[in-house]
């Protein structure tokens, strides 16, 4: 097993983040987090150590360094979030470790978003993954663009978001799959959920992870 933290400096910033590969991984999923979240988000940290046990690799960062998170607004810039998230994925390519491995987007809120945007941008990305997100604040346009297989995870007592997300999914044009949860809110936080949600991602990164080593 590899742990480390990386530093990867992108446009003037540097993006911390905490890289961690399993034996003869299949796959890297990079972690995109929602508003006000961290790489030390006990629901992202407990869906990565579940894909670790499936044999991929995980990377969860901070988008945003500490001085730009205390401006509330720059959580919802999602511009910036998907420059980052673009940066990153070009660095994993870049480093001896990771560059021949299938990557992956998990975001979370509106970190769904920068996920599904930077997917449309990158035809290489093998699999996108969105929990409780805000796909929404991404255009109809850029939606279709996305080429990724792509797995929406919605709480079926999420109110108000399972709409935006039905919305959102109607404009995906590549393989596709939407499921509910039942009886998860927003944050997954009863009994039960984020275990569900962990398990769905975890097959659906392997699936495709090996599909993209295949082609």
């Amino acid at each position: 097993m590899k742990n480390e933290i990386v530093r990867i400096p992108v446009n003037g910033a540097q993006i911390e983040g905490a890289l961690e590969l399993p034996e003869q991984p299949i796959g890297l999923v990079l972690f995109a987090h929602g508003s006000g979240s961290s790489r030390h988000s006990p629901r992202n940290n407990y869906v990565a150590r579940v894909l670790r046990e499936h044999g991929i690799g995980t990377l969860l960062m901070d988008l945003l360094t500490p001085e730009e998170d205390r401006d509330y607004s720059r959580r919802f810039d999602i511009d910036l979030l998907v420059e980052r998230l673009r940066a990153v994925a070009h660095w994993v390519k870049q480093n001896p470790d990771t560059a021949a491995l299938p990557v992956g987007y998990f975001g979370a809120s509106t970190g769904a978003a920068a996920a599904l945007r930077a997917a449309a941008h990158e035809a290489s990305i093998a699999a996108v993954v969105s929990r409780g997100g805000r796909p929404d604040l991404a255009s109809a346009d850029e939606l279709q663009e996305v080429k990724a297989p792509t797995l929406f995870l919605v709480g079926g007592q999420d109110f108000g978001v399972i709409e935006l997300n039905e919305s959102a999914f109607s404009h995906l044009q590549c393989e596709k799959q939407f499921v509910i949860v039942p009886g998860a809110t927003h944050l997954f936080e009863e009994p039960g959920t984020l275990e569900e949600v962990a398990a769905q991602a975890a097959k659906w990164f392997e699936r495709n992870f090996r599909k993209a080593a295949a082609a």
